[in-house]
């Protein structure tokens, strides 16, 4: 029995240690990604056209499939009560979706180029720049 139990202490340990490191993580990636002009007040109001874009981008058959499947797989991961870290805690909880979303549109960029955010991009063009610079876009 007491193997049974060191075993558990020890996954559970490593999982702890993982979700620090991975806390960790997020944090210095959205420190880097708020350095710029964008506020946490206008990343916000950005919300409902970002998932606008998301689901646009994901129903655009002219993008290879990779893309419009990693996009839909976003939709679900946000829909879904299931996280990386559970959302009732504190700012992390909603952090970690948006290092899920900011990698995926970075991904998303890579692969179909950022004419397709500026083509789906439903709202302003100051928001189109903050999208533009979280994906790691220069302005332009």
């Amino acid at each position: 029995m007491s193997g049974a139990w060191g075993t558990a202490l020890a996954v559970a340990g490593g999982l702890v240690v993982a979700l620090v490191l991975c806390w960790l993580l997020l944090l210095a990636v959205l420190w880097r990604v708020s350095r710029g002009r964008t506020s946490w007040r206008d990343a916000l109001r950005l919300l409902p056209d970002l998932l606008r874009l998301v689901r646009r981008l994901a129903a655009d058959r002219t993008l290879p499939r990779g893309v419009r499947v990693r996009l839909w797989l976003l939709v679900a991961y946000l829909a879904s009560p299931v996280d990386l870290v559970p959302d009732v805690l504190p700012v992390i909880g909603w952090a970690d979706d948006v290092l899920v979303v900011v990698l995926v549109l970075r991904s998303v960029v890579r692969r179909a180029g950022p004419q397709a955010l500026e083509r789906h991009w439903p709202g302003t063009p100051d928001g189109l720049a903050a999208i533009r610079s979280l994906c790691g876009l220069t302005a332009g």
